[in-house]
């Protein structure tokens, strides 16, 4: 079956995690009669909540595609995890979908994640509407949820649908913009039918809301709304389908996904006012960096970027792509540039959950799988023709903020553990494993607590080792506070024949922060032959690399070589090598040495009722707040904390917050360590050492 572009929907269902998002999504499979009964979270049957891991912890950990027909048009809808620590897989739905669909809850309204999705989308200027869920639910509340989402955003809400009761006496909702209602039929399908009288006035009120707000999606609708004093259902639909295609509106719609209540009228708004994917932009990138605008478009070569990979069971390795131009069939020649190589994907797929539909091919602005691509990486741009340079821009991860340090029983395990592990970094780009070779230590890094306990359960029981983890050491670097004056050192050496000598004066001096490092040759008279120079240089980054109170890499410092000496036979780079590093060493002694310790920038969501308990943690943990914002009943805490203080801030924050407080790092600047502290560093390091010895 062949689907047309301007016949193409792609949403990504983003929300708070327990808003019902996959229940939703359940109930649109089921009214498109993709499947013939909707399944709810609890039963571990649905069909985007389909891996062993969500099953068994009930919340949705990976993106997963469905499609849908709907009245002619083809809805790709891509159900998404509301769990900060799969944030990954958002945002490959932010990506490969030119609108949301943020559902929240009934009663809570904006949560700490719906506010840092929200920003996502803003970052992006993505089009969003949002679907107010659980109106079944006790204290539901219809009009305190929209007025917390206006108070939060500040931004226009325009309901279309609103319920008819909440709690135990929720009937279903109200269309206005078809003036009629939709009861619920619990196990079946909506029954529409007129607005009954005690709903009436609230329906007339919030109509008028609508048509005044949809008649600002244009500008002849604003006059044809001043002089009719109305607008037709045609005309309130292309308001507002144009105003939020220009992001100045997001439409609001209700129910109770469990009951299967507003999916009628949601599905339809999606089929017939929803962006299209034709002429919305997307990036390539040039060699040096810069980004351009790249409108997607059915003409031309196909290309496609892959903006999600997944290693199937059954299936092996699944692709999934977002075609950019052209068309993309199962004979197309796809070239990755990266690679230099090209290969035929045979067939593409269509997907609803775990199920592959092979299907004739993928449009401009479609959304699709290849399977078993030896090509093919998340971020891939795949282009028909290998003579052409088009690169997308890579999707942005944010930063990991919870690390840890693993290590296994033996060499054979840590081998089968990292193998593990690398194949995870295929499928997981916010998840990172990395031998730090200052600290001797495997790290994996991620997005929480959870994150990666999952991955690594996950490995345990499958290569059935044990994985034990410790909190990771901290990389400190260490830079110099005063200029040393002249250091010189003499290296000699005589051991029968040819011995070694070498002599090297040095200066060396603190530089701004971030400068790392600066070599300037100021002999003068050719006292060192130019020969030995590059040796000279190797010894002092030797030894700027091997730190000098604590084992740790020097930073930010400038070295002058005032002068050297060499003999006739005894010279060579080796021993201008070593003269040099016992030079660095003389004027470390001498120009303060001192720790440097990662700052991190740190912003932290929380409710109002935490607030005092955050600013007095970060007090504790040595943090500089830098600002609050207010946002309905949350806060942003911005801040500048240590990150020897935030090893553990996952854990921490959680406890704090009874498992509500969310927060993002990442590294900002080095400052200097002193006192107490910095002694600690030092005589762990000392230790450590000594141990080794022994």
């Amino acid at each position: 079956m062949s689907v047309v572009s301007t016949d193409l929907r792609n949403v990504a269902i983003i929300g708070h995690n327990e808003t019902g998002k996959t229940t939703l999504v359940e109930q649109m499979l089921f009214y498109a009669n993709v499947i013939s009964r909707a399944e709810t979270v609890a039963s571990g049957k649905t069909t985007s909540d389909y891996t062993e891991e969500e099953i068994n912890h009930k919340i949705s950990i990976h993106a997963s595609l469905a499609s849908l027909n709907w009245d002619g048009k083809t809805i790709n809808i891509l159900d998404t995890p509301g769990t900060a620590g799969f944030i990954g897989e958002t945002i490959c739905g932010f990506r490969s979908c030119e609108s949301a669909l943020m559902v929240v809850d009934g009663r809570d309204g904006a949560q700490i994640e719906t506010i840092k999705l929200w920003r996502h989308l803003d970052e992006r200027n993505k089009p969003r509407a949002v679907f107010i869920n659980k109106m079944d639910r006790d204290r539901a509340d219809y009009t305190h949820v929209l007025e917390n989402l206006r108070e939060t955003f500040k931004t226009t809400f325009v309901p279309v649908t609103i319920p008819m009761g909440s709690g135990k006496e929720f009937k279903g909702i109200i269309n206005l913009i078809e003036n009629k209602a939709y009861f619920i039929n619990r196990g079946g399908k909506e029954t529409v039918g007129d607005i009954p009288a005690e709903f009436a006035d609230f329906a007339e009120e919030y109509r008028n809301a609508l048509i005044e707000n949809a008649a600002e999606g244009a500008d002849d609708l604003i006059e044809k709304y001043f002089e009719a004093g109305t607008l037709e259902s045609d005309d309130i639909r292309r308001g507002l389908r144009e105003g939020m295609d220009g992001n100045r509106v997001v439409p609001v719609f209700c129910g109770c996904s469990e009951g299967g209540s507003g999916i009628l009228s949601l599905l339809t708004f999606i089929r017939n006012n929803f962006p299209r994917p034709l002429g919305k932009l997307d990036w390539t990138v040039d060699e040096d960096g810069t980004v351009n605008d790249f409108p997607i478009t059915a003409e031309g070569s196909a290309a496609a970027l892959v903006f999600k990979t997944t290693i199937d069971q059954f299936s092996g390795k699944l692709s999934f792509i977002k075609v950019l131009r052209g068309t993309v069939k199962g004979e197309t020649e796809l070239y990755n540039p990266d690679l230099g190589k090209k290969e035929r994907p045979n067939k593409v797929y269509r997907m609803v959950g775990k199920k592959l539909i092979e299907t004739d091919e993928l449009p401009a602005g479609d959304i699709g799988v290849i399977a078993k691509s030896n090509i093919a990486a998340t971020n891939s741009t795949l282009i028909e023709g290998a003579d052409q340079k088009l690169k997308f821009k890579p999707l942005a991860f944010p930063h990991p903020i919870y690390s840890l340090a693993i290590s296994s029983d033996d060499k054979k395990s840590e081998v089968k553990m990292n193998e593990s592990l690398h194949k995870v970094m295929e499928e997981d780009l916010t998840f990172t494993i990395k031998f730090n070779e200052e600290t001797k230590e495997n790290v994996v890094a991620g997005m929480g607590e959870l994150h990666l306990n999952m991955i690594l359960d996950k490995v345990r029981e499958k290569q059935k080792i044990n994985i034990f983890t410790k909190l990771p050491r901290v990389a400190y670097r260490e830079t110099i506070s005063r200029k040393s004056g002249i250091a010189e050192y003499s290296h000699k050496k005589q051991s029968g024949g040819h011995g070694q000598y070498a002599r090297v004066l040095i200066e060396i001096e603190p530089l701004e922060r971030g400068a790392y490092y600066s070599f300037t040759n100021a002999i003068k008279g050719g006292s060192v032959s130019k020969g030995y120079i590059p040796g000279i240089e190797k010894g002092l980054h030797e030894q700027m690399e091997e730190g000098f109170l604590a084992g740790y890499p020097m930073m930010d410092i400038g070295i002058t070589l005032i002068d050297g000496k060499e003999h006739p036979v005894d010279s060579s780079e080796m021993a201008f090598k070593l003269a040099a590093k016992g030079a660095m060493k003389m004027a470390l002694e001498k120009a303060g040495a001192v720790l440097l310790e990662p700052i991190m920038k740190l912003s932290v969501y929380i409710e109002n009722d935490y607030l005092g308990d955050i600013l007095s943690d970060l007090s504790g943990k040595r943090g500089r707040v830098l600002g609050q914002e207010e946002m309905g009943h949350l806060q942003m805490v911005k801040a500048l904390v240590p990150q020897s203080e935030l090893l553990n801030y996952a854990i921490d924050l959680k406890s704090m917050t009874s498992g509500t407080g969310s927060f993002e790092m990442e590294f900002d600047h080095y400052e200097p360590l002193s006192g107490k502290l910095a002694d600690e560093v030092i005589k762990a390091y000392k230790e450590s050492v000594k141990e080794e010895q022994e």
